[in-house]
């Protein structure tokens, strides 16, 4: 079931699903180590003695303030109650708060009482669990070894929780009278619940607050929960709504030429990237941990390629401190020989990989170059962009030169093209036009780098290497009698067999540098992928290729609208744009992919294809951060056109001013410190 309201502060990751049930709850890092177990943790009322769990009997409405504070509205009309949420996790302690306000829709004088339910099975496992009452802190404390979690709540009459449970995982059935037996502890496979009681008069509403913390042993927690009574929970949600309002628009954007939901798309994307971010720099595929339930894994692992262009779009909207984090983190995480893996943990150690490590008896590595690839880019054009050199230079020979050298020799002798690897859609293993143009952008990226830091042999090498596969790529993957890229070769001895499978991914073609938009070769491509990959249904959109039958729902069409890949042929409208009434289609897609967002502003993996509701994973990172990239892209196209329109630009720019001919010669540099010191 997707997340349609994450809140986190890349310590603590809160994520609910679409029946408002609290589904994950990753602690300390974000994305790892889920405590939450198997069941949701959910919130329920008991008034007139009836009892009902929030969820598919109610209505709701789930939506974010303009910050990390959710808004959501759920009503019960046979129970005469209205309910509202506001949930956030402190922006900076590992603290999660709930504000819940209740409302009498019937004119009555009533007493309601509140109960959340907690199932938590902490370091992800069932086992050797304890929950209990503790007297000290009025409130219920769930702990196995170095993770406690502290859960209290409180009226405006009283602080701390006079009514509770403990059990096994069906304590939530201890509601039903409306009255907790009040056992004080439990072991094992254990779950809480609490209840908070209060008078409502008639049409009148009363407010408590919930929250949820966690330290690594009893003295952190019960510290975190007097921090939270002395500061009070609403004003620490007011701090935190207000900083997050901050960090949205630290760098304020000229956004003025678009319609309100799509900058509200666009705030709203930078928010929701933002908690799929972990403390230490990673930065998740996603938080929709139910699709373990089909192929035994999930999306809450950090993957470079798709993390790069989260990078990218924090770096466009003036958020380098983030992007930062994440390249220092892929520093860290390289191997020896200087490739990125398909997957890594958020604590930065080597994520599942599906891939075998030989093939056909020969060793063979389990990777996609455009992992490495594309994280090079990033870095070059966040240098280009901020030349923050101090921070640049301890990973030039560690991390940049590495990773360059593993492209530069990952490469076919006979004919310059890369080696096999692992395409973007994890479809075959061989030589893709995708991975190729990656490469290439990644190889100049290097050399730009090794040209101002004065290693000149190096850059001259790396251009020579990525020039060589872009004329091979031409020679080799350019089908003249189909006037398109192949979308990969497959090498049968010394030759290549083309596949000329009509992909989306052939938009890395202009969209990493590697030719412009005006290339003949390109244009035929385009066209061609635009015209076939076209929805022809009601609902429109972009597939990610013909005949995909990835969670297909219409056989007759070539596949679901995929709203990354319509964000990509946006990108290209904006490239070749040559006036501002170009834009128009460009503006359509972007436009088109803002409103198949959740009232969160949640952006799906894919739509389907004649409703037009979401499907897959949602949030995907991957959208996001391909809506924030395309619309700044469009920002910037605008400027070009209507240059008196100009973008406002983040203070680093304005800063940072040396030209990148002055930075020094590589002798006079500093002795560069071994990577564990840097990390």
């Amino acid at each position: 079931m997707p997340r349609d309201i994450p809140v986190g502060n890349g310590r603590l990751l809160v994520c609910f699903d679409s029946e408002y049930q609290i589904r994950d709850v990753f602690y300390p890092h974000a994305g790892l180590e889920n405590q939450a177990g198997r069941q949701p943790c959910k919130t329920g009322v008991y008034v007139d003695g009836k009892m009902s769990w929030i969820g598919p009997d109610w209505h709701k409405t789930l939506k974010y303030t303009n910050s990390l504070v959710t808004d959501v509205t759920a009503r019960n009309d046979s129970l005469g109650i209205e309910v509202h949420f506001s949930d956030c996790v402190d922006y900076v302690e590992p603290i999660f708060m709930r504000e819940v306000r209740v409302k009498d829709l019937t004119g009555d004088d009533r007493e309601v009482k509140v109960f959340f339910f907690h199932d938590l099975n902490l370091y992800e496992n069932t086992e050797r669990d304890t929950a209990f009452y503790d007297p000290k802190s009025r409130s219920v404390i769930h702990y196995k070894d170095r993770r406690y979690c502290l859960i209290c709540a409180s009226t405006p009459e009283a602080f701390g929780v006079d009514d509770f449970a403990m059990g096994d995982k069906n304590t939530w059935k201890d509601a039903d009278d409306g009255h907790l037996s009040r056992n004080a502890s439990a072991t094992g496979n254990c779950a809480s619940i609490i209840g908070v009681h209060m008078h409502l008069p008639p049409n009148g509403e009363k407010t408590c607050h919930q929250w949820l913390l966690f330290g690594l042993n009893y003295t952190e927690a019960r510290s975190y929960n007097n921090f939270v009574w002395d500061i009070t929970p609403h004003e620490l949600m007011r701090r935190t709504h207000n900083y997050w309002l901050l960090w949205t628009h630290r760098h304020e954007l000229r956004l003025d030429t678009l319609p309100d939901y799509v900058r509200q798309a666009f705030h709203n994307s930078l928010l929701i990237l933002r908690t799929q971010t972990d403390i230490d720099g990673g930065i998740l595929s996603g938080t929709d941990t139910d699709h373990k339930h089909f192929d035994g894994d999930d999306y809450t692992f950090v993957r470079p390629r798709e993390a790069a262009k989260a990078a990218m779009a924090f770096d466009k909207a003036g958020l380098p401190d983030i992007s930062m984090d994440f390249y220092s983190f892929c520093a860290a995480s390289a191997t020896e020989d200087g490739f990125l893996l398909p997957r890594y943990f958020p604590s930065g150690s080597a994520g599942s990989i599906k891939y075998p490590w030989m093939r056909d008896g020969n060793p063979a590595l389990p990777i996609h170059e455009d992992d490495t690839a594309l994280v090079l880019l990033a870095m070059w054009r966040h240098f280009d962009r901020y030349r923050d050199l101090d921070f640049v230079e301890p990973l030039y020979d560690p991390f940049v030169l590495c990773t360059a050298e593993f492209l530069a020799r990952y490469v076919d002798e006979d004919t310059h093209l890369p080696l096999d690897s692992y395409d973007i859609w994890d479809q075959g293993y061989g030589v893709h036009t995708h991975t190729v143009c990656a490469v290439i952008a990644g190889l100049w990226s290097a050399a730009k780098f090794a040209k101002a830091f004065g290693d000149d042999l190096q850059a001259k090498r790396f251009n020579q290497v990525a020039d060589e596969m872009k004329s091979a790529l031409v020679k080799t993957m350019y089908n003249p009698d189909a006037g398109r890229f192949a979308r990969s070769a497959y090498k049968k001895e010394h030759a290549y067999e083309l596949d000329m499978t009509i992909d989306s991914s052939l938009y890395a073609l202009f969209a990493f540098g590697i030719f412009a938009t005006t290339d003949e070769h390109v244009v035929s491509t385009m066209n061609q992928v635009k015209e076939r990959l076209w929805i022809k249904s009601d609902v429109g959109g972009f597939a990610r290729f013909e005949n995909d039958r990835h969670m297909r729902l219409d056989d007759n069409l070539t596949g679901n609208p995929w709203l990354q890949c319509t964000l990509w042929m946006a990108q290209y409208d904006i490239q070749k744009a040559q006036n501002v009434d170009e834009l128009d289609t460009a503006n359509f897609l972007i436009e088109y992919a803002c409103k198949s967002a959740l009232p969160s502003k949640a952006l799906p993996e894919q739509l389907h294809p004649h409703t037009c509701a979401p499907i897959a994973a949602r949030p995907a990172t991957s959208v996001h951060a391909e809506l924030i990239n395309t619309i700044m892209m469009l920002l910037e196209k605008q400027e070009q056109l209507q240059p008196e329109r100009r973008i406002h630009r983040s203070i680093y720019e304005e800063m940072h001013v040396y030209a990148m001919e002055n930075l020094p010669e590589k002798a006079e540099r500093e002795p560069v410190p071994e990577l564990a010191e840097i990390t």
